[in-house]
């Protein structure tokens, strides 16, 4: 039998957990997801530079969202196109976090920041110790990202058979070719996988072959991960449409006469799977590629 008295008053409501206000701030911040399903991997939101008072970037925004096609890996190939001096590697020094912007922010995925080291970068110069041998500069880029010393020796062997350069890893960097050490260089950034991974022009200076040879090796290193993005940045447009998804061309404003007015910022973007443009071996020889490749170079001239 229960005894009288008054009744309990309820609980008064707990507070709100911080960790779920945390989590619904952050969620709130995010990038909202991309149209189709397609999750950002790179989010360049707002991004100003200035440089000894000269204003370099100017309100840079872009997106890089993952390929999805059913049934195959597909990574990201996306090529930012620019002239000379526009300030295209600027943008890759703040993308992998060797620099910071002056303003904007710079997100990977799920909204992540991308602090320095988290970015595979591949310069021009393809940099490598020229008292090693393309096995030992192998080895030092494995075991300076945590590698034990034998497991590093055994992802390099690999590495460069996959990248046909096991007949040269007893080489000296002086004694292979260009395009070797730039396959040397891009086989570095793979000893401790990165999934975005920057070029600054990778296709410069290289004969026909070898520049068939580097768009190959780009989609193959894009297509080992499904979230793998590999930038490209370069001014070869005709070699940026047959390797990439997604064309970025960064420009600036001009006035009539023709002067700067501004830094620079994405002026125009084409998605080439919307056109049918993408994964297609041979596209160069398709009237719809050249048209478009005339329509770039017309736009690149005012950029």
């Amino acid at each position: 039998m229960t005894t009288g008295g008054p009744p309990t008053p309820p609980s008064p409501p707990s507070p709100p957990s911080p960790f779920l206000t945390v989590a619904a701030a952050a969620a709130a911040a995010a990038p909202a997801p991309a149209p189709g399903g397609e999750d950002v991997l790179l989010d360049v939101r707002d991004v100003w530079q200035k440089l000894g008072g000269n204003q370099i970037l100017e309100g840079v925004t872009l997106q890089v969202k993952d390929r999805v096609r059913p049934g195959l890996v597909t990574g990201q190939v996306v090529a930012l196109l620019g002239p000379s001096g526009v300030g295209k590697t600027r943008l890759i020094r703040l993308i992998s976090g060797l620099d910071r912007p002056d303003r904007g922010n710079i997100c990977g995925v799920r909204a992540c920041a991308l602090p320095a080291g988290s970015v595979g970068v591949v310069f021009q110069s393809y940099p490598l110790l020229r008292h090693h041998t393309v096995l030992g500069n192998m080895m030092v880029a494995g075991i300076a990202n945590g590698l034990p010393r034998e497991e590093a020796k055994t992802k390099a062997e690999m590495l460069l058979k996959r990248f046909g350069l096991d007949q040269r890893a007893d080489f000296f960097p002086a004694k292979i070719s260009g395009g070797q050490r730039q396959r040397v260089a891009i086989a570095q950034q793979l000893m401790r996988q990165k999934q975005l991974l920057l070029m600054d022009e990778p296709f410069s200076g290289l004969d026909p072959a070898a520049l068939d040879d580097v768009i190959k090796l780009l989609i193959e290193v894009a297509h080992m991960d499904e979230l793998n993005t590999i930038v490209v940045v370069t001014h070869d447009i005709r070699s940026a449409l047959i390797a990439s998804d997604t064309v970025f061309m960064l420009g600036r404003e001009r006035a009539a006469d023709g002067r700067v007015t501004s830094g620079a910022r994405i002026k125009h973007q084409y998605d080439l799977v919307a056109k049918g443009l993408a994964w297609r071996p041979g596209i160069e020889r398709e009237p719809e590629f050249r048209e478009l490749e005339t329509e770039v170079k017309e736009h690149f001239r005012s950029l």
